[in-house]
């Protein structure tokens, strides 16, 4: 590894290392980076444990919505090792009952019709409704669920059924710490950030306008700023 900070990158549910393309090329002459995608682990544990053993002792963790969850499973088995974390469009909150439905629906859809059974559905769930129709962005989802695959589906899905509120375990960081969300993300909403912002004291939250449940790809340039700034000035 080079002497330059290390960022790890957590993918969320159905996305690979494309969720994170734009910012990673605007950050890759200045940090050593590592996007994790989980598609073999059906526990947080593993998920954490992945990532525990592929960073170096000291690093700086970004996760996304499943990236997220697995951020909080890092902090309650290596907290020390973490030197500033950023949470975009995800929640502390565990899954309620209709969720955890939903989560099951889903997995009987990809286990009798594939993953192109669920693919269609997904740009209406999470983004916002002026993206959610555009060629681009649906392409991109579809080829990152692809990339998925079923299994990684079923991994990532009985994953997330069995996580944990984790407010607790923000109260306890003492490090720099970002929140983003888009202003309309219907899947963890503006004040499930606020409630993680005020867990830890002197976060920052950054709210992304005109932006749905993935940021990094529905106003990448947006997000790229605010996370540039703020790793530039943020303590180490």
């Amino acid at each position: 590894m080079s002497n330059r900070p290390f960022i790890a990158f957590a993918c969320a549910h159905m996305t690979d290392e494309r969720l994170y393309a734009h910012q990673v090329a605007a950050l890759t002459d200045a940090y050593e980076i590592k996007i994790f995608v989980f598609r073999e682990h059906a526990t947080m544990a593993a998920m954490a444990e992945e990532i525990l053993q592929k960073t170096p002792e000291k690093f700086t963790l970004v996760g996304l919505s499943l990236g997220g969850y697995v951020a909080f499973e890092v902090i309650r088995r290596a907290s020390e090792r973490l030197q500033r974390l950023v949470l975009i469009d995800t929640t502390a909150v565990a899954d309620h009952p209709a969720r955890k439905d939903g989560r099951r629906q889903d997995i009987l859809k990809v286990q009798q019709g594939g993953i192109e059974a669920l693919i269609p559905e997904l740009p209406g769930r999470w983004l916002h409704p002026t993206h959610a129709n555009q060629p681009v962005l649906v392409d991109l989802m579809g080829e990152m669920a692809r990339s998925v695959g079923a299994q990684g589906q079923f991994n990532q899905q009985t994953a997330m059924l069995a996580r944990p509120d984790s407010h607790e375990d923000l109260r306890g960081l003492r490090i720099p710490t970002l929140l983003v969300c888009g202003r309309q993300d219907p899947v963890t909403p503006l004040a499930d950030h606020e409630a993680m912002a005020a867990c830890v004291p002197g976060a920052r939250l950054e709210v992304i306008e005109n932006c749905g449940h993935l940021s990094t790809i529905e106003q990448p340039r947006a997000v790229t700023d605010v996370l540039k700034s703020w790793l530039e000035h943020s303590e180490s």
